[in-house]
């Protein structure tokens, strides 16, 4: 039933079946946002318990929650099998829409301890819609126009539920629910979607590697050849997912500090052109097929997504550029350094040194440090009372974070650069043989 939906000849097949996986993929991590990030919009203004604001203290439990899943996820994904991964989606999505409609329900502050379900469950949707798109020659295409997904998806429900408390009157505690119910059509369609997007080809597999489920003993001979270089690229992604994380989560308070606080559209008016430069940026890899190269350029786009961000976030500081500019700068910087981590790095690194294995196991290993990072900061921020607003306090954290960022992204290079030259003196290519038989696992 597969081959059916796609032209016979491969190289046409090939681009088809590329754009109808990124849209698939697009569209279903997109609906998983608008379980994830509805509710930041709601200030719940005054209402504050231990002394820290109640949406703090709510997105600090979906934080956990999300971070809690990413460590149980790395051996979650690893093992995940092809088959019934709908299924899982499924339960997944259940479980975070109920605990919204429990959130509806219960007062403040019990209300933190159902954004803590929620976030869980929507932890782990990234690895398996991941698992239908890599492993392919086109996955720096298809993984980029996923990955975009976390900018458009963000701007846009925040959108809808701006608009739902504008325009339908719905209360800062049905809002997230009440979004979610927005989605739930779209987000079955696009599921089965995905399950119609057909397996690696044996071309595919030659030029990125099999993929497959890890076991302990993989996953712990993964970790220990490549040790050092794996904790360059954690530090890195550390500090980029804290300030994407903060930036995504407390976008509306800086909205308000900068005077847009009642502008709806305010959200997509800045997404949407980060999106289209980061996905011009990252699907512009595809045209790289040697995976080396691609892999050192990379290091290079997250090297200047650092500069951008420390340079922008400076600027405005120095009072040389307005809120508007500032916002798309320093969002067209995080992104443009988050999203390789998310998509195609990991992908690439594969694909340079061989390794039977998945993407998702890696990404879950530096995304569990990276959410971690993002709870300690505010929890700091709540501990010791820093009263500096959020247009102050964040931009100095992005310079700060920037310049260490920087540092460990040089490190990761010169690390990846030396171990492939010692990868190169033992090459053993895969044979046919082998990649013919991995299409039957």
């Amino acid at each position: 039933m597969q081959t059916s939906l796609f032209p016979s000849k491969p190289r046409h097949r090939e681009v088809t079946v590329a754009l109808y996986a990124a849209a698939a993929a697009f569209l279903t991590y997109a609906s998983v946002y608008a379980y994830r990030k509805p509710f930041t919009v709601a200030i719940f203004e005054g209402i504050r318990y231990w002394g820290i604001p109640y949406q703090t203290l709510l997105i600090i439990s979906q934080v956990i929650g999300y971070m809690t899943s990413k460590f149980y996820g790395i051996r979650f994904i690893a093992e995940l099998k092809r088959l019934r991964r709908w299924k899982a989606i499924a339960i997944l999505m259940s479980v975070a829409w109920i605990a919204l409609l429990f959130f509806a329900l219960v007062p403040p502050p019990y209300g933190m301890i159902f954004l803590f379900i929620n976030g869980f469950p929507l932890g782990l949707l990234w690895g398996i819609v991941f698992s239908y798109v890599e492993g392919r020659r086109m996955t720096d295409f298809i993984g980029s126009v996923l990955a975009v997904s976390f900018i458009f998806s963000s701007g846009f429900v925040k959108s809808v539920a701006k608009w739902l408390m504008i325009e339908k009157h719905v209360t800062e505690q049905w809002m997230p629910f009440a979004t979610g119910a927005v989605f739930v059509i779209p987000m079955i369609v696009f599921v089965l979607m995905l399950e119609k997007i057909p397996m690696p080809t044996v071309e595919d597999i030659r030029m990125r590697t099999v993929r497959a489920p890890m076991n302990k003993a993989g996953r712990k001979k993964f970790l220990k050849t490549f040790s050092l270089g794996l904790v360059l690229v954690v530090i890195s992604y550390f500090f980029l997912s804290i300030m994407r994380d903060i930036r995504d989560n407390f976008t509306a308070n800086i909205w308000n500090e900068l005077g847009y606080g009642n502008q709806a559209g305010i959200f997509n008016e800045t997404e949407v052109p980060i999106t289209l430069a980061v996905l011009v940026i990252m699907s512009a890899l595809v045209l790289i097929k040697n995976n080396m190269k691609a892999f050192r350029l990379i290091h290079f786009i997250v090297l200047a997504a650092f500069l951008l961000t420390g340079i922008s976030s400076w600027l405005f500081l120095a009072g040389k550029l307005d809120g508007v500019a500032w916002m798309i700068l320093v969002g067209l910087g995080l992104y443009t350094g988050y999203i390789p981590y998310n998509a195609i790095f990991f992908e690439r690194l594969i694909a340079v040194f061989r390794v039977s294995g998945n993407v998702g196991f890696l990404i879950y290993i530096s995304d569990a440090f990276g959410y971690m990072g993002s709870v300690g900061v505010m929890l700091l921020k709540e501990i010791f009372q820093v009263q500096a607003k959020w247009t102050v306090l964040y931009p100095y954290g992005v310079v700060l974070l920037s310049v260490v960022g920087l540092v460990s992204t040089i490190g990761s290079l010169i690390y990846f650069n030396r171990k492939y030259k010692l990868k190169e003196e033992g090459s053993n290519p895969v044979s046919d043989k082998a990649i013919r038989a991995s299409l039957n696992i």
